[in-house]
């Protein structure tokens, strides 16, 4: 199954979207146009601002309530550090942008990590191969009876 702005592996230094190790994971094109799932709220320690965007598949699956999330699906994680707005004092509003993480449903090609690919990227390019390692022992240990999936779609 092919998915769409996903590419599995990278093709050299130039690369436009290049790929996270492990994983072989991209930023998808068009992402920034995807709907919002929901947006969520860190403190301490990341103190970031983060909105979940999902393709067509996971918006319909969220909506379906479909578990587990059909391949194809794929989940983006844009987040910024947040910072009191200088014309509302009580409002938090986006800072310097920190990551944008990715998840790509792809029960066979991702079999060992629940059905997942992941990515994390910072100003584009992905964290090292250390940090992909995190990313499927932290979403295995806290909601493996939820896919895998940390965000619940904000009604």
């Amino acid at each position: 199954m092919a998915i769409v702005g996903v590419t599995s592996v990278a093709s050299g230094d130039g690369d436009k979207n290049p790929a996270s190790p492990i994983y072989g994971v991209t930023i998808p094109d068009g992402h920034r146009k995807w709907e919002l799932i929901a947006p969520a709220l860190e403190h301490e320690p990341l103190n970031e601002l983060r909105a979940v965007v999902g393709n067509q598949k996971a918006i319909d699956a969220y909506r379906a309530g479909t578990l587990p999330f059909p391949d194809g699906t794929v989940l983006v994680k844009l987040a910024w550090k947040h910072i009191q707005s200088p014309e509302f004092e009580s409002a938090l509003v986006p800072g310097a942008a920190t990551t944008v993480q990715v998840m790509v449903k792809d029960s066979k090609k991702y079999a060992a990590s629940g059905g997942w690919g992941f990515g994390r990227f910072i100003d584009g390019k992905p964290v090292d191969e250390a940090q992909h390692e995190t990313c499927f022992a932290c979403h295995e240990s806290r909601v493996k009876a939820r896919d895998y999936v940390f965000t619940r779609f904000a009604p």
